[in-house]
């Protein structure tokens, strides 16, 4: 009985410590298993936070622009600096950097002047009227022989509306304009004893002619000052953030407030020429542009300075100009005279 209760109690302790054992056991493999777990998820976290690191935002890039502008016309490598926009611009850091604008672009087109061949005030609104719709060039290609047929404003009100039309035709447009020509001419001949008058009032009620074309005639053909805001100057005008606006008359206003009155004629001509040689519709040439650094647009084209120089026209980019015959001061600070109708 003594010897049951031994086997009875060594079988107990047998158990208790297989029970042990088994306990030990599974403490260890939930380990283990907790372990390696944790290694996955670690092993799963390392690309994440690899991916979130490579997600930082990039660092800004800041736009710079050349510090002066003909130098990157001549090929010179000028030092730069950022161009900060106007934002919030006082009225008078308005007025201070449109005019400097201005006298930059004197500096770069010293020899600006209106690209319409003409002689007289008779020649200039009858071409000013024909270069609606069309380039310059093509209208001094077409004007010799309009002239030279009809030279004043009692032959061409008396001509035939077939024939003016045909010389008309490369100008595009040829019915309508040929309509204008000849009714500008009999109102000249009718209401102002065949002269061009020097008043704006007078000017406007012509055929064909509104303010941007009665300015151009007031401030080249009188020497009476006048803003011309054809597409180019209504252009550069917004990208320079001299003005909102845009209607013409609007524009004329705000732009002319900046100005004294006797900038404005040389005034359109700077804009206007930067408009076609620089600062284009589409691909304006921001790495070889003179006033860079004035400029809030810049960066809008192209800013290397290389593939910029490429986008210059006319005598910038070393091609004939809009003239056949221009002034002589263009030719010797090298512009090049446009080729007649039908060359090359």
């Amino acid at each position: 009985m003594q010897a049951a209760a031994v086997k009875k109690s060594a079988s107990a302790k047998k158990a208790a410590s297989a029970k042990k054992a088994a306990a030990a056991k599974k403490a260890a493999s939930v380990k283990k298993s907790a372990s390696a777990k944790k290694a996955v998820s670690a092993k799963r976290a390392t690309p994440v936070k690899k991916a979130v690191s490579a997600k930082k935002a990039p660092v800004k890039k800041v736009t710079v622009a050349p510090k002066k502008a003909t130098a990157r016309i001549r090929g010179a490598a000028p030092a730069r600096t950022v161009v900060h926009p106007p934002s919030g611009e006082s009225r008078t850091a308005l007025v201070r950097r449109a005019r400097r604008i201005n006298r930059e672009l004197a500096e770069v087109y010293p020899y600006a002047h209106p690209e319409l061949d003409f002689t007289n005030p008779f020649q200039l609104v009858v071409a000013t009227v024909l270069s609606a719709q069309t380039t310059d060039l093509r209208v001094n290609q077409t004007t010799p022989a309009l002239f030279a047929k009809y030279p004043t404003p009692e032959d061409l009100a008396a001509a035939n509306p077939e024939e003016v039309e045909e010389i008309l035709r490369p100008c595009g447009f040829f019915r309508a304009k040929t309509k204008s020509v000849i009714g500008l001419s009999k109102a000249l001949v009718a209401d102002f004893g065949g002269e061009v008058p020097g008043r704006l009032e007078d000017l406007v009620k012509l055929p064909g002619v509104g303010r941007k074309t009665a300015f151009v005639v007031l401030g080249n053909a009188f020497g009476r000052p006048g803003i011309t805001v054809d597409t180019h100057f209504q252009r550069l005008v917004r990208r320079w953030q001299w003005t909102a606006e845009t209607d013409p008359d609007k524009i004329e206003a705000a732009v002319g407030a900046l100005f004294p009155k006797s900038d404005w004629t040389d005034l359109s001509h700077h804009v206007i020429w930067h408009g076609r040689r620089i600062c284009h519709a589409r691909k304006p040439a921001c790495g070889a542009c003179p006033i860079a650094p004035l400029c809030p647009a810049y960066g809008e084209g192209e800013t290397d300075p290389e593939k910029a120089r490429k986008l210059l026209k006319y005598e910038k980019g070393g091609f004939p100009g809009q003239r056949l015959n221009p002034p002589q001061a263009y030719l010797d600070a090298g512009g090049k005279p446009a080729p007649p109708l039908g060359a090359g």
